[in-house]
């Protein structure tokens, strides 16, 4: 069997391997709530136990704020430095061979607006520097959208195929069997059918590059440039990704406070992944060499296709294959929806959606038990990297925001008026205040990533001051959203994929 294409436990025929597999489904899940329990149940029964517990942590995360932030300044200098290089004209001097690499960009959508489609596209065709005569543009179209979107693609087609080199729509039929309804499903039939095309235009192999971008990706001026330089320097080996860090500003300053905080959060997270490559998978809009398709099929069977991805090449590769940092941004669209209620309710589903990606805890785990080439020590490194990646994002910010008084709240009498039951929230307090240093770096980095705004300093200025928000924006939108993806997974009510509503105002 090959067990790179499987979604969940289920398509496991052996039963044996499905038991394994589906013990491994419930693990994140599990680990989440037996901590939280144990905390509370602890902070009752055990009050001295949970109180050293809480001071453990909060100190361990003190200091992952300090590592954190380290890694978070220094990509984004790196990247600050990328955006001052014309790295066309690098190109042209280092590798003239460029003009043999051809770019075919993707682009998946659903019931997104003209409005959203055309202005990614405008943008390719007027910003990029990159010769179009080299780029190759993809509609990934689902039928399920509707005829208007099929005759959107059409016209749209037909209006700016002379811009580039071609430009293809393919239509995904809906109900396909063996297939998660959404973006990955959609992406992989456009590659099968594009595979068709890439033969009849008689193109190396080799000499071609996918970027998959969400529909409202806008690559800076020499993204293509750059992916072109490192593919070329790296020699066209097929085993790297090129992954570069999301910048949600298309309609940052329509967007409301909460979400601006999500955004710029992940925003910012992407850049602490960047300074860590050995960490660093492929997420949301990201660029691969088309060989990779020769080896491998785009997921189409799981909800969380943009790091799958990663994962089915790191495997069919032999733990042989890395995401390359690129240190240099595209832009993307703050989750916004047509009133408040509905843009609350899109940020938390879209949360969800990113936090079902737990379900590569188990892909990752059973592949390792069966792919006996990687070293072992690999395998526990990037198992241990998955598991508390997960686990932190479903407890860890109430771990640290609500457990420093619920000791001393839960506990017994006896306990509150001890030295350490007495001192414990003063302590934690005044031990995350010293860590808020990494908040006030958020907000001053944030500053620095917006786009200039019209005559509206007091917008910027809320911009800095939004980010005292930040506790209860990381529970509402962060742990409760994982907690329940992680939940879902854990009882086997495996989740659909649900696209992000699009809204420009």
């Amino acid at each position: 069997m090959n067990y790179l294409d499987i979604g969940r436990a289920d398509h496991l025929e052996n039963k044996k391997e499905r038991i394994i597999y589906r013990t491994l489904e419930i693990l994140p899940g599990f680990l989440a709530w037996a901590t939280l329990i144990f905390v509370i149940l602890g902070s009752i029964f055990l009050p001295v136990l949970i109180a050293i517990f809480i001071i453990l942590f909060d100190f361990y995360w003190f200091l992952r704020v300090v590592y954190f932030s380290f890694h978070q300044v220094a990509s984004y200098l790196r990247m600050k430095k990328n955006l001052k290089i014309n790295w066309f004209e690098k190109l042209k001097i280092y590798f003239p061979e460029f003009k043999e690499i051809y770019h075919i960009v993707i682009f998946p959508f659903f019931k997104e607006g003209r409005e959203v489609v055309e202005d990614s596209i405008l943008h390719l065709k007027n910003n990029i520097r990159y010769p179009k005569d080299k780029m190759i543009l993809v509609l990934a179209v689902e039928e399920r959208g509707g005829e208007k979107q099929i005759e959107m693609a059409k016209e749209l087609q037909r209006i700016y195929s002379q811009d580039f080199f071609k430009f293809f729509y393919f239509v995904h039929p809906k109900d396909l069997p063996g297939e998660v309804k959404g973006k990955g499903a959609n992406v992989n039939f456009a590659i099968e059918n594009l595979k068709k095309e890439i033969e009849s235009l008689n193109l190396k192999k080799e000499n071609l590059i996918v970027s998959i971008f969400d529909i409202d990706t806008k690559p800076e001026i020499d993204y293509f440039s750059l992916v072109t330089f490192w593919y070329l320097k790296l020699k066209k080996k097929p085993n790297f990704a090129f992954q570069p860090i999301p910048v949600y500003n298309n309609n940052i300053w329509q967007a409301p406070f909460f979400s601006r905080i999500v955004a710029t959060s992940n925003t910012f997270w992407q850049m602490i992944q960047q300074s860590r490559p050995e960490q660093l998978v492929t997420y949301s809009s990201h660029s691969l060499p088309w060989q990779v398709f020769e080896k491998v099929s785009f997921p189409k069977e799981v909800v969380s296709d943009d790091s799958r991805i990663f994962w089915k090449c790191f495997f069919a590769f032999d733990g042989k294959f890395e995401t390359f940092p690129l240190f240099y941004p595209v832009y993307m669209d703050a989750v916004l929806g047509k009133n408040l209620f509905s843009t609350i309710l899109n940020q938390y589903k879209q949360q969800r959606r990113w936090a079902f990606g737990a379900e590569n805890i188990p892909y990752v785990i059973f592949n390792f038990l069966k792919n006996k080439k990687i070293p072992l020590f690999t395998k526990l490194f990037h198992s241990f990297v998955i598991l508390e990646g997960f686990w932190s994002w479903a407890v860890a910010s109430l771990l640290i925001f609500l457990l420093g008084w619920l000791t001393p709240t839960l506990g017994s009498k006896g306990f509150r008026q001890t030295f350490l039951g007495f001192n414990l929230p003063t302590f934690t307090q005044n031990l995350m205040v010293v860590a808020s240093f990494g908040i006030f770096l958020c907000a001053f980095l944030s500053l620095l990533l917006l786009p200039p705004v019209k005559k509206n300093f007091w917008k910027k200025v809320s911009i800095f001051f939004q980010w005292f928000f930040i506790p209860v924006t990381l529970i509402v939108f962060g742990c409760f959203p994982a907690l329940d993806a992680q939940t879902r997974l854990m009882l086997k009510k495996y989740m659909g994929f649900w696209p992000t509503e699009k809204c420009r105002k």
